[in-house]
This record gives C-alpha cells, structure tokens and sequence, in this order.
C-alpha cells in the first residue's frame, strides 16, 4: 500500500464515523450496478485493489477507506471490503471481510488471495506501534471456505521481519502457491537496510514455506528501486511471468519467460497513470485480464491540488501483444450507460471546415486551427476517429471549456514526442499518433476517463471546470476529426 507520510493524518478527521475499532460500513446500501468510478455511499472511498477470479466469479477486494488515510493516528485503520460479479455489469456487496478486531491492528493493509485444498488464503500486512512506541508492518494471515468470511490465523501476525530488511516498511504481501511442490510463495514490499546504493534500496523480499509457520528467505525477486516497489502483482500468462509493482502510487511491471526472471522493460508501460493507482490484475472469462485500482480524490477539491489516499475503483482490460507487451483499454461491459448522440452543430474558424456528416477538418500549416460544439453535457461519452493528414506538432481538444477555450481541460495528442496530455497529467511512449486512431472518452461528475485506439488509457480527477463547450484543435498541420458522437450519460446510483 503506498506509504503517505503523516501528514495525512491532519486531514478530515472530523468527517469519519467510526465503530468502537473499525469504520462502519453498509453494503445493503451501495450500488450494485456499474462499478467504473464508483465510491461508496457516506464518507468513504476505495483505496488498494486486490482482485481475484475462480469459478467464473470476479472478486474485487478493496481497501475501506474512511478519512484519507487519516483514521487510528495516521495509520490507515483500513479494512478489506468485497464486490463481486459474473459479467462485470452486476455486482454482489459483501460485508466487510477482514476487519479491525483488536485494539493493536491499526490498519488492514493490501495484500492478495489464493485457492489451495478447498481453503481460500488472505495474505496481508498488519500496521501497529511496537512496543517501543514505532510503527511496524508485519505479516498476517486468514482463511476462508467461500472468500467471503475470513478467520485470522494463529500467530497474529505471523511473521514480524526479515533480517536485513525494514520492519517499518514490510507489507503487501503478494501470494502464489506452487501447486507440484505445495508451497507458498510471498512476494513481500520492503527496503534492504544495507543496499549497494543508499537511495536503492527498494526490495520485493521473497518468502517460501510449505506448512505456513517455517519460513525460508530466498533471494529478492527484485532490488534497486529508489522506493519501497509497493502493492505488487504477479501472474503467469500465455507464456510470459509478469511482476507488477508500485512506486509512489504508479504502477509499473517487467516481464520473463522464467518465473523469477531476469526480468525485461517493456516498450512502454501502459499501467503507468498517474492518477490510476495501485492496480492490480485478476483473470476473467474467455482468458480476458480485468485490472482494477483507485483514482485518488485531490486535496481540497482543487485540480492542481495534490492526491489524497482513497477515491474511486477504476477498471481497465488488458491486452496482451506477441511479444509480451501490455496494452489497456476500456472493459466493454462497463462503459457507462448513456443517451442518443446530440445533433452537432460546429462553430468554425477560418482554418476549419465539415465535411460530411459529423466530421470536422483543420488545416493550419502556419498556426492552430479550431472549431467548438457548444451545449456537451457536463457528463458525456465522446468517441471519434483522428486522422492525421501528414505531419503537425499536436492536436486535441478542450474538455468542458468555454466560448474562447479560456478554461477546462486541454487534451494533447503529440506524435513528435508520443505524449497525450489529459488536463494536468500525461502518459508516454504512445505510439502511432501519426495515424488514424479512435477516441472513446468519458466524462462523468469528478473523473475524466480516456481510452486511446482500444491500446493505452489515462485519466485524471477534474473538479472544477464545468463549462458545456467542446473544442477541436490541430496545430501546424492538417487533422480529420471524424464520426464524432457525443452522448450524455444516463443517470446511475452510485
């Protein structure tokens, strides 16, 4: 789980309700329709996802969240909360299934599940003050016969550090069980003490053990990162192992075709939105690959403010190239509900003019040309194809602005620098901006969310601009916009 400093725990304290150790929580009154952005009811937030499948059954656990981090002095005080669903357009609201029991348990940290002998395994991170009055991370865990109710093992935790590692930073445990030898695998996020390089010293600790009560320390199974490689995920598909893992909320992974490596960068890393946090993976139907993770809420609700732990879940679907690449995308099935596309009417300048129904072309070799739409719904889904008609230095669009483009979000597409630009954060090494792509873009109340030729996704938190103009641009050069739908969305209980 990504390590937000105390500072956190100022925030919204006045705002959390709390039962006698952990926050409450009512799944009878959350939504059970779709689950892509959504939050639940009173004020709470997701945090840390960590999804599992078996059986056809999609399990998303996640971190209950309830003020920013800020619960139990700064320690989290989070709990693991499930959502489940067969299709991904349905979902099942379980009850809290690892709670705050004890007084010494100040947060439920991420960790991960796995299915052994009929026995569901939950492996995660305890936060606590030792004795000496320091926080510690240690490692505990819980079994289950349906996922859902979980009891704690004993020792709790049960393993408390690794010589030559942090016991302040010691969480996030990921499992995998080796079903020929019957052992248990954990990856586990830490800091080596005495690492070559001082500022290097960011460590997966890898533990084994066949009866869960001795355990061997193997060599990490990654080393040499400026930060703890937090939350990770790690998974065996169509012949490539792939260690997913975060650094300060971003998420990265390397690939191999051996199961501890050597490991290889990827030509890009699609999993690398800013404000797509902690994502993890589980497997789904028809050997598909649902991601899931958290769009933080920003600090005082301001688009150029900082993230704050804890907002809305976030899903994408992966796709997998020949050589072992991942790309992103948007799930089929939860796309948000929406209306019939609006009639368009463009507003052209000099530079701008229709051609055919519902397709715009910008031709401006010596500067920018633009034209807007006015009246787009505050909540909308936008798709069109982009051409690009030789070379330009970028082209995009203006998100909820006004009549002069003077306000809302600038989106930039460069094929020069093979960045998209989505407000105040961007995504890079995105390829094939200098040909035809499609767009599918939603904006929905605090998130806008875009998908980028079904291949690379970004998103950002944008709270404050509101207005209903729409602008096209293309900039030193001559772009297609084309078949462009804008519909609104329909309303949905979240």
């Amino acid at each position: 789980m990504r390590h937000f400093l105390f500072i956190a725990a100022f925030l919204f304290l006045s705002s959390a309700v709390y039962a006698q150790l952990g926050v409450k929580y009512d799944p009878t009154i959350q939504s059970t329709g779709n689950m892509q952005y959504w939050r639940p009811k009173g004020d709470l937030f997701v945090g840390d996802c960590m999804p599992y499948f078996r059986n056809g059954k999609y399990s998303f656990y996640w971190l209950l969240d309830s003020a920013h981090h800020a619960s139990l002095k700064g320690l989290g005080g989070h709990q693991w909360a499930l959502s489940t669903t067969t299709d991904l357009k349905t979902w099942k609201q379980e009850p809290v299934v690892l709670g705050i029991d004890e007084e010494w348990e100040k947060s439920i940290c991420t960790g991960s599940i796995a299915y052994h002998k009929n026995t569901y395994y939950a492996f995660y991170a305890t936060r606590l003050i030792d004795k000496d009055g320091k926080v510690n991370e240690q490692l505990s865990y819980a079994t289950s016969k349906d996922g859902i109710h979980f009891d704690k093992q004993k020792p709790n935790p049960f393993y408390t550090s690794a010589p030559g590692y942090s016991k302040r930073d010691f969480r996030d445990p990921k499992v995998f069980i080796d079903e020929k030898t019957g052992e248990f695998h954990l990856f586990v996020s830490s800091w080596q003490e005495n690492s070559t390089l001082k500022h290097a010293g960011g460590a997966l600790v890898h533990l084994v053990s066949k009866d869960l009560k001795k355990w061997d320390l193997k060599e990490p199974v990654l080393t040499g990162q400026s930060a703890v490689p937090e939350c990770p995920d790690y998974f065996l598909w169509k012949g490539w192992y792939y260690l997913v893992y975060g650094h300060d909320g971003d998420t990265y992974y390397v690939k191999s075709k051996s199961p501890y490596g050597p490991w290889e960068e990827p030509k890009f890393q699609a999993f690398n939105e800013s404000w797509s946090n902690v994502l993890k993976t589980a497997s789904f139907k028809n050997d598909r690959r649902i991601a899931a993770s958290w769009v933080p809420s920003r600090r005082e609700n301001k688009d150029n403010n900082s993230e704050m732990f804890g907002g809305n879940a976030l899903f994408r679907e992966v796709i997998q190239r020949p050589d072992g690449t991942l790309e992103t995308k948007f799930p089929e099935e939860m796309i948000p509900a929406h209306g019939t596309p609006m009639n368009i009417t463009f507003v052209k300048d000099s530079f701008s003019k229709t051609e055919g129904e519902n397709t715009l072309l910008i031709n401006a070799p010596n500067g920018i040309g633009a034209a807007h739409i006015k009246n787009v719904p505050l909540n909308a889904r936008v798709t069109l194809e982009v051409e690009p008609l030789g070379p330009n230095t970028e082209y995009g669009f203006y998100l909820r602005s006004d009549e002069h483009a003077d306000k809302g979000y600038k989106t930039t597409f460069s094929a020069v620098n093979q960045t998209v630009w989505l407000g105040n954060t961007d995504i890079k090494a995105v390829q094939g901006l200098d040909k035809a792509i499609k767009i599918d873009l939603i904006m929905t109340d605090g998130i806008i969310d875009m998908s980028i030729d079904g291949k690379r996704c970004i998103v950002n938190r944008t709270l404050e601009q509101k207005g209903n103009v729409l602008w096209f641009y293309a900039k030193h050069g001559a772009v297609k916009f084309k078949s462009i739908k804008v519909s609104p969305l329909l309303e949905q209980t979240r």
